[in-house]
């Protein structure tokens, strides 16, 4: 079955250009299923090619998704038209009463800021705490990773010297953990951050389960209860130009982004990107939406706790 998504979004056009199988509402209404209940809170700045680049890894579960769009109240995007906003999204005050068997929670462009600092971080906050009994398993991406560990877990960022800026190989530590079912012995992860959680503390917390590393990024992913929450530092959702577009914006601008590694061909920027993260980024969420979603949520949503 292939997601269940709001009519006209942007996403369904740009999907099925890539020859990927969505299905708007009002022909998921004809069938008579249970559909997942899955809620993105979106913090990224494109947040339209934030939704393409999720649905487009959700979209190929045999199961059908039904995407709910979160948004803050606290805090107002700038580079998306209110329109969409007002289409597509939901504030949290209005969703907080109901129940969603996943959640993925997307980073933010504010990694450099004190957690406490950014405008937000209240609601935000708010938003971690109700997902501990309101949602089955929740996905938490690159900045909202280390806001997760750090508002749950009091684990640390620290800034780095140069951004962390590439594609870099990732070592399964539990091969068996049914979220890595059908990985390799490596798998590759785009990353593209300016700070970084530590090893040592990780290990150091007994809630937490260090499952992928690398020896050039460091912590890759991080699960907490029993896989009800997943923390991961990289963008496995990225497009295959993402990297490229960070780097042509910033690389005038800032002295400590450097060209991405393993990314280009030939490590030469003039060459296109070479995609090495695409099959192991869809079995990632393949397997989460299967083993951490649908075979853990109860058929009664409402009793999710």
């Amino acid at each position: 079955m292939p997601l269940r998504l709001p009519d006209k979004l942007p996403a369904i056009d740009l999907l099925n250009h890539e020859n990927i199988f969505v299905m708007d509402d009002t022909r998921a209404h004809s069938q008579d299923i249970r559909p997942l209940r899955i809620a993105i809170l979106n913090l990224m700045p494109l947040k339209i090619t934030t939704e393409t680049d999720l649905i487009r890894l959700l979209s190929n579960t045999p199961l059908q998704l039904d995407i709910s769009f979160m948004k803050l109240k606290s805090h107002t995007p700038k580079n998306t038209p209110i329109e969409h906003m007002m289409m597509f999204y939901r504030d949290f005050a209005e969703m907080r009463n109901e129940k969603y068997d996943g959640m993925i929670v997307t980073g933010a462009p504010v990694e450099q800021l004190e957690f406490e600092e950014v405008s937000y971080w209240d609601e935000i906050t708010d938003i971690f705490e109700w997902a501990k009994t309101h949602v089955t398993s929740t996905l938490y991406i690159c900045w909202a990773a280390q806001a997760g560990l750090y508002y749950h877990y009091g684990i640390p960022k620290y800034p780095l010297p140069m951004k962390m800026f590439g594609i870099f190989p990732q070592k399964p530590l539990d091969p068996k953990l049914p979220i890595f079912r059908g990985f390799d012995d490596e798998f590759m992860m785009p990353h593209s951050r300016h700070t970084e959680i530590r090893r040592e503390d990780i290990l150091a917390n007994p809630a937490l389960t260090l499952i992928a590393e690398s020896e050039e990024c460091g912590v890759s992913i991080v699960m907490a209860r029993g896989g009800r929450e997943f923390f991961i530092t990289g963008h496995l959702e990225y497009a295959p130009n993402t990297l490229d577009n960070e780097y042509k914006r910033d690389k005038d601008i800032r002295k400590d982004v450097a060209p991405p590694q393993h990314y280009y061909k030939n490590d030469n920027p003039n060459n296109p990107p070479m995609v090495t993260w695409r099959s192991h980024a869809n079995l990632f969420y393949t397997n989460w939406v299967n083993y951490y979603v649908y075979q853990e949520t109860p058929y009664n949503i409402d009793d999710i706790a």
